[in-house]
């Protein structure tokens, strides 16, 4: 905080009230011959203005009793006594120190009154640029690191130091960065930060060069006030949000246990059937019948794994755990497995691919490239009509390779279009055939994963799935593979 420097403190504004006058007294005595004494009275108003107007009125009052002193001593006959000859001039004298007197103080509360408009206008900026300073700030430590930083640069070269209670360990947070608890320091004033909650902690101002003025404490109160409101809002934003993540956590396993032990009891009891016929030694079957039971046996369990590892991936995901395995593939193969995979669930829907094996390798993870495939490809068989086609068709598009997945299903409502990739987000009418909800969502995370993007769209008849995956990794070229199946 701005302090006045030694020569403007009160015992030296006497002293420099003293000096103008004297100064002023050997000018005018030198040009005594040359002024009537009511020109003198007037010009000693002027040494009486200037040491009111400028180290205030104690000063002034100081100026006018010399003034009137002086005037007597060195103007007035008899001269260089303090007697008075004549009425008119007693009357002279004592008109000059009453007006010298009431412009004193006129014109020490204009000055009183600047100073204190200033002051408040220093503290209105202090407040606002301290308010704009916790604008947004929900951590505490950062809260009271910006209270401290802005109490050291108010009070330099004292040291702030503010302490937060949270715990059995207090946190502490000092201004400048230097220890104010050394040896050589000493606790000058302490302000409690208190709120509507309680005491939050405190503010220790370390070696305070000079006593704190009453604006300067009306200032420290109103940012400790600031502070500990900001320390509050903190605490209960923090709060809130905990008590958002819990609730949103125990939605997501509520969802989470609804949606798998819904997905789960299809294959389940298929597994349980194909194991209960081919294990029972009662039951005779026919090798044609042995083995579809066989097959449809390592179907469901495939597509149990499949669950399973949706589960696993979209935790990772989310973890910022998922780790690529990145090799140049062919994209052409990597959509034949997926679909070799799902035959016995295409069974009643034609799978028309038109992915070249001529177009160029992609630098991706095969294992969770494939699983994105049948995680596209198991959505569309669910909401295409019975009997129809899904397409699956890839292009080069400028530096990426473009793969769509389309089915004549029904169309998704345009503004559900851009959550379709979020997790158990419910589309109105289709919450029957949903699943676990987390199909597309893995889907969207492995795309980006590969630096990729992905998104949907509604056709005239039906709804097609896009991503694109970029050409080229870590600034190599993709490999085009001839016609021959060997790499250029």
């Amino acid at each position: 905080m701005q302090r006045w420097p030694i020569f403007l403190r009160p015992a030296f504004k006497l002293l420099i009230a003293t000096g103008i006058v004297g100064l002023t007294s050997l000018v005018l005595i030198l040009l005594r011959q040359y002024l009537t004494t009511s020109v003198v009275a007037l010009l000693y108003l002027v040494p009486v203005v200037i040491c009111a107007a400028l180290l205030g009125r104690m000063a002034g009052i100081t100026a006018s009793v010399l003034s009137f002193l002086i005037f007597n001593y060195f103007f007035l006959p008899p001269f260089y006594t303090f007697q008075v000859a004549h009425p008119q001039d007693f009357l002279a004298m004592v008109v000059l120190l009453s007006v010298a007197i009431l412009i004193s103080s006129l014109m020490a509360r204009v000055q009183a009154n600047l100073m204190q408009v200033q002051a408040r206008e220093h503290e209105a900026v202090q407040l606002n640029a301290l308010s704009v300073d916790l604008t947004g700030k929900n951590d505490q430590v950062m809260i009271a690191r910006t209270l401290a930083q802005r109490l050291a640069d108010l009070f330099s070269p004292a040291r702030i130091e503010v302490v937060l209670f949270q715990g059995e360990d207090p946190i502490r947070v000092r201004a400048p960065d230097e220890n104010p608890g050394e040896p050589s320091a000493s606790l000058s004033k302490t302000i409690p930060l208190s709120s509507p909650s309680g005491l939050l902690g405190e503010i220790h101002i370390w070696n305070l060069a000079n006593k704190v003025l009453p604006h300067e404490e009306r200032l420290l109160q109103t940012f400790a006030s600031q502070g500990a409101l900001a320390l509050d809002r903190a605490i209960l934003s923090n709060s809130e949000t905990r008590a958002r993540v819990l609730e949103e956590s125990d939605r997501l396993k509520t969802a989470i246990l609804s949606s798998v032990s819904h997905e789960l009891r299809t294959p389940l009891a298929s597994i349980q059937a194909a194991a209960t016929s081919l294990f029972n030694p009662d039951v005779s079957l026919e090798p044609t019948a042995r083995s579809e039971l066989q097959s449809l046996l390592l179907e469901e369990t495939d597509h149990m794994a499949q669950l399973v590892g949706n589960l696993l991936n979209m935790s990772r995901i989310e973890a910022g755990a998922l780790k690529l395995q990145r090799q140049w593939n062919s994209l052409a193969e990597i959509v034949d497995t997926g679909l070799r995979r799902l035959r016995r669930n295409s069974a009643d829907q034609a799978i028309e691919v038109d992915v070249s094996e001529d177009l160029p390798l992609v630098s991706v993870d095969s294992v969770l490239m494939e699983q994105v495939i049948i995680n596209l490809v198991r959505n569309s068989l669910k909401f295409a009509p019975a009997h129809t086609a899904i397409q699956i068709s890839a292009k080069v598009q400028e530096q990426t390779l473009a793969l769509t997945v389309s089915n004549t299903g029904p169309p998704i409502p345009d503004e559900y279009l851009q959550h379709v990739f979020e997790k158990f987000y419910p589309i109105p009418g289709r919450e029957n055939l949903q699943g676990t909800g987390l199909g597309l969502s893995i889907c969207k995370g492995i795309i980006e994963a590969h630096g990729g993007k992905i998104w949907a769209t509604n056709l005239a008849e039906g709804v097609a799935f896009h991503f694109t995956l970029p050409l080229t990794w870590d600034g190599a070229l993709p490999m085009i593979p001839s016609n021959e199946n060997e790499g250029l």
